[in-house]
């Protein structure tokens, strides 16, 4: 007769680490995700990059020579001057740079949900705990992972730093981190920090309001149930809503990342990420703060209708269980 040890230890993997099998699971889906979208996000940073009016303060042509083209010209650019393969460089930091947001941001949240949070009296998570819940995880993970986005930005960039005649910086992955931390210390590995967790923070708020109050909506005012259609319509509007809110911080972000710096790892270009927005806005434009928006626009909806948002309500209802009063 088997004990209940035997039972457990014959249970299959799931079902003993329930979580431990759920984050595995989302992170092999995440990582398929990343390789397929990937090259949205390269043309996304070319193009949030691309233009910078700072550039003339050190003498660079690069922005005379470099004209915003748009995303389509801009991937097939790349594909004719680098090579198809460079739509995929800096792939690796970015798979580095999801597996430490995710692990980060999911640990975070549970931690925020069941032990400071809590469920309310009738056993639902509300939303307004959700939002700050998933804003404030978004920016420990966001935090956490910096260094690899750093990395990863810069890799990107590497294929246009050779077309104009600049020397690379890197000889790969691992190379990169180290000469990074041997010129600025652990505080040059968290360059553009700032901006970074600004963008996760409002990306997360923008999508966990959007796409409940938008679910709530097509449920109570339209024919459509709770299911894959509302799921993809409401991932629509929370994608679109979040790209507005973090792109111009994406923007900065990516400038202040990737901005040459002296021997210390001081940045020459920007002293700041409020600098960096100040001489965007007045030597390009306010629009200059959407660069990319497209590309970034398209990936993150992509990757929430496939997979979902880990921190999004998960409980279905219907117009009979619906009340207008729970609408944020």
């Amino acid at each position: 007769m088997s004990t209940p040890e035997d039972e457990e230890r014959l249970s299959p993997l799931a079902q003993r680490w329930p979580r431990a099998s759920k984050f595995l699971l989302s992170g092999c889906a995440a990582i398929v995700a990343e390789l397929a979208t990937f090259p949205l996000d390269l043309t996304k940073t070319r193009l949030q990059i691309q233009g910078e009016a700072a550039l003339a303060r050190l003498g660079d042509g690069a922005r005379e020579s470099a004209p915003y083209r748009g995303m389509v010209r801009t991937a097939l650019g790349i594909v004719q001057e680098e090579g198809f393969l460079k739509l995929w460089q800096g792939v690796t930091p970015a798979i580095y740079r999801h597996i430490v947001y995710s692990g980060g941001r999911m640990v975070t949240y549970e931690h925020l949900r069941e032990v400071v949070f809590g469920k309310s009296e009738d056993k639902h998570y509300p939303l307004w705990k959700s939002v700050i819940g998933g804003m404030m995880a978004g920016v420990v993970g966001q935090f956490l992972a910096n260094p690899t986005d750093l990395v990863k930005v810069q890799m990107q960039m590497e294929g246009k730093r050779k077309l104009e005649g600049k020397p690379l910086r890197f000889r790969g992955v691992h190379h990169a981190f180290a000469k990074i931390l041997a010129e600025g210390g652990i505080r040059g590995l968290w360059a553009g920090w700032v901006p970074n967790i600004q963008r996760a923070a409002l990306v997360n708020m923008g999508d966990l309001t959007t796409y409940d109050t938008v679910k709530h909506y097509l449920v109570l005012n339209t024919p459509l149930e709770d299911n894959i259609m509302t799921h993809g319509l409401s991932s629509f509007c929370s994608g679109l809503v979040a790209s507005i809110l973090g792109t111009p911080a994406d923007v900065i972000k990516s400038r202040i990342m990737n901005q040459p710096r002296d021997k210390q790892g001081r940045g020459l270009l920007y002293k700041s990420s409020t600098d960096c927005l100040i001489q965007a806005v007045q030597g390009e434009g306010f629009m200059s703060l959407y660069k990319g928006f497209l590309p970034s626009w398209l990936r993150m909806q992509s990757d929430w209708i496939t997979q979902g948002h880990p921190m999004r309500p998960s409980t279905a209802f219907s117009k009979e269980e619906s009340n207008p009063d729970h609408l944020p």
